[in-house]
């Protein structure tokens, strides 16, 4: 308290007056967290956040260009085995997919006995997360993205099995399906600006029309 005190009565021997002067900021910023809780309970309780599958299509088809990818992504399978795991050499046919049901015996099979796997063939990954579950050593990602489909790899205890099912290159248009839940939040924060906006010329037009405020020209003689 003491202290507290002591830095008060400095601050106001050596600040000029105006800097002393912080009622108008205390009431600046007291007026911005006013604004912005209001603005938040109005998105909370107005913001209709329903998008429709065509909302994000449409989003997607006029902006490609925003949509560039950044880094190189995949759609892949892959499998990690202990070496001493059983049958392991009917994993390194089910792993290729040639087959029908191998996905559905590849499947039952990981969650018996593997490591670690995953086998969503739906869901696009970025390769440089794949590469930190399978210890694949490549200095040119595109190369080694072009010329690979099936990836064996072994180290002191484990077998590695890797399906590229499809992969885009960094710089190239990213996937509408990789983009929806990016596309989804555009759109969102797109309806929060224009409900604040709205609410904002609604409060306005409300005052003038209720002669809450009067304008007055500035004289400029």
């Amino acid at each position: 308290w003491v202290e507290k005190k002591l830095l008060i009565a400095k601050a106001e021997l050596n600040l000029s007056e105006e800097k002393k002067n912080i009622e108008r900021q205390i009431e600046d910023y007291r007026s911005s967290l006013l604004i912005y809780a209001f603005e938040k309970e109005l998105v909370n309780q107005m913001l209709d956040t329903v998008i429709k599958e065509e909302e994000i299509d449409d989003q997607y088809s006029k902006h490609k260009q925003n949509f560039e990818l950044k880094d190189y992504i995949v759609k892949v399978l892959y499998v990690k085995l202990d070496k001493k795991t059983p049958q392991l050499k009917k994993v390194t046919d089910w792993y290729k997919l040639k087959n029908k049901d191998d996905k559905k015996k590849l499947e039952e099979y990981c969650h018996k006995y593997a490591v670690n796997f995953f086998i969503d063939s739906e869901v696009w990954l970025y390769f440089d997360d794949v590469t930190k579950e399978i210890p694949i050593e490549t200095f040119d990602k595109e190369n080694f993205l072009k010329k690979n489909k099936f990836v064996e790899i072994e180290d002191d205890n484990y077998f590695y099995f890797l399906n590229i099912l499809d992969y885009n290159l960094k710089d190239d248009i990213s996937p509408l399906s990789f983009e929806k839940n990016n596309i989804r939040n555009i759109i969102l924060n797109s309806r929060k600006l224009d409900l604040i906006k709205q609410m904002k010329k609604d409060v306005y037009n409300d005052a003038y029309e209720n002669k809450d405020f009067e304008i007055y020209a500035q004289d400029t003689l």
